[in-house]
């Protein structure tokens, strides 16, 4: 695609549909100026939804405007297919054993666990690109990654793992620092979160800590950033404090009525809002600007290990944890939209033959979690959530990623022994439905008998 010149270019994206000309926009810079010095996007999103937006430029449709609305419809599409489409799992071995962590983004996913290396994968064609070796210090228990390297935390000690192959690997000196349990990164410091109840704050162009924080007195279990140079750490006894970064100063702590240790924490900055898993599996909202929790939902009959919701979404939250049930939740109300697990014996083609798909199983209110095999619901140690997907590891050989299908969006109930799909009616499914109405019952193959209620 390299040697195709600019007008060659512009006549196969001419071709495309929104969501695929903006995927487009992201491959490089050379594609991304043809596709905005042509205006295609302009062109097509006025074409095709034109009757939305009323332009006050009538040469075109302002850049913001545009780009505000089709992150809108993004996000939109996103939540449709979380909560109301099908799911596909794909999964494959990545790890010989123990793979525990996982990290999304740009396209990327980083994996991680107790077999002394971490991968990186494509999250669009689950291909292996790089491996990184974990030194002798310690065994990984966190990581996080840009677009430049991976920053991981190896009990007492921090390693730098660049894309170039270098690693390097501080502090030099053993029992520097209690152990970590916990860490985050944003270029260019790192905070880990020790079991001595401190967070210490690390340099990492001149690999020093620079400080440290006390945030509470027991050990932090979990860690996150806003982009306002707030700390917000969760501690085994199920307090959360909130601490600036740059003043080291105690902003606020907050308690909720679940007593339980704070497994896992996510910060919305849309929104300003937090959200935590505890130890007895209740996920909780803070609302930050009122220092108040929303809602407290228990979605787990046990440990909720992982959260996260795909960046400026406010609607949808993903939770993972015990006992391998993926759900969906709604970040205003708590409400649990939709739950899955992944069906046995329905093995499909995939791309590669390391590569197994099966369907998604979605879970109804009167389904019991003990009838269903562990095989087809390991616990969930962590997630991180994409466009219409979110890549799981389980403490085992295999990572999976869930996919979910917009166009497939039906809604199931059980009705007189059989399972029920509504079709969720809403303006903007309508107005997409209205050309397009063959609706066939293979839709959704199950293996037991349905119906569809228009």
């Amino acid at each position: 695609m390299s040697s195709l010149g600019h007008d060659v270019l512009c006549v196969v994206f001419s071709f495309l549909d929104v969501f695929d000309l903006i995927r487009c926009s992201a491959v490089c810079s050379h594609w991304n100026r043809i596709i905005h010095k042509s205006q295609l996007l302009e062109d097509l999103f006025q074409r095709k939804y034109g009757n939305a937006l009323v332009s006050p430029n009538p040469a075109g449709i302002p850049r913001r405007c545009l780009w505000e609305h089709l992150q809108d419809m993004a996000l939109a599409q996103h939540r449709r297919a979380l909560t109301g489409g099908c799911a596909t799992i794909d999964q494959w071995k990545g790890h010989s054993a123990g793979a525990s962590k996982c990290r999304m983004r740009m396209g990327l996913i980083v994996t991680g666990g107790s077999d002394r290396v971490m991968r990186l994968w494509s999250a669009g064609t689950y291909k292996c690109l790089e491996e990184y070796s974990i030194p002798d210090a310690g065994s990984l228990v966190d990581f996080d990654f840009d677009e430049n390297k991976i920053v991981g935390l190896l009990g007492a000690h921090l390693c730098i793992w660049r894309r170039t192959g270098t690693r390097s690997l501080f502090p030099s000196r053993e029992g520097s620092f209690a152990r970590g349990l916990c860490m985050s990164y944003i270029d260019p410091e790192a905070m880990v979160g020790c079991e001595d109840g401190t967070v210490r704050v690390f340099d990492m162009y001149s690999k020093k800590c620079t400080r440290i924080i006390r945030m509470h007195p027991c050990p932090v279990t979990c860690l996150t950033l806003s982009e306002e140079q707030l700390i917000f750490s969760g501690s085994s006894l199920g307090s959360i404090t909130i601490s600036g970064l740059s003043s080291d100063e105690r902003v606020a702590k907050l308690r909720s009525t679940d007593l339980t240790g704070i497994k896992t924490l996510c910060y919305n900055p849309i929104s300003n809002t937090l959200f935590a898993g505890s130890t007895a599996g209740y996920a909780s909202c803070w609302d930050l600007r009122r220092m108040a929790v929303l809602w407290e939902t228990r979605v787990s009959p046990n440990v909720v290990y992982s959260l996260g919701h795909l960046i400026k979404d406010r609607s949808s939250l993903v939770v993972g944890g015990i006992d391998g049930v993926l759900r969906v939740l709604d970040q205003n109300t708590g409400e649990v939209i939709s739950s899955y697990v992944m069906e046995e014996g329905t093995v499909s083609s995939a791309s590669s033959k390391s590569i197994s798909r099966r369907r998604g199983r979605r879970l109804l209110e009167d389904d019991h979690l003990d009838s269903i095999p562990k095989t087809a619901r390991p616990s969930i140690t962590c997630l991180a959530v994409g466009m219409n997907k979110a890549v799981t590891t389980h403490n085992g050989k295999y990572i999976r990623i869930s996919s979910h299908n917009v166009s497939k969006g039906l809604r199931p109930r059980r009705q007189d022994g059989a399972v029920v799909y509504r079709q969720v009616k809403t303006v903007q499914e309508h107005r997409e439905r209205s050309n397009h109405k063959k609706w066939t019952m293979g839709i959704c193959s199950m293996e037991y008998p349905f119906v569809i209620i228009p």
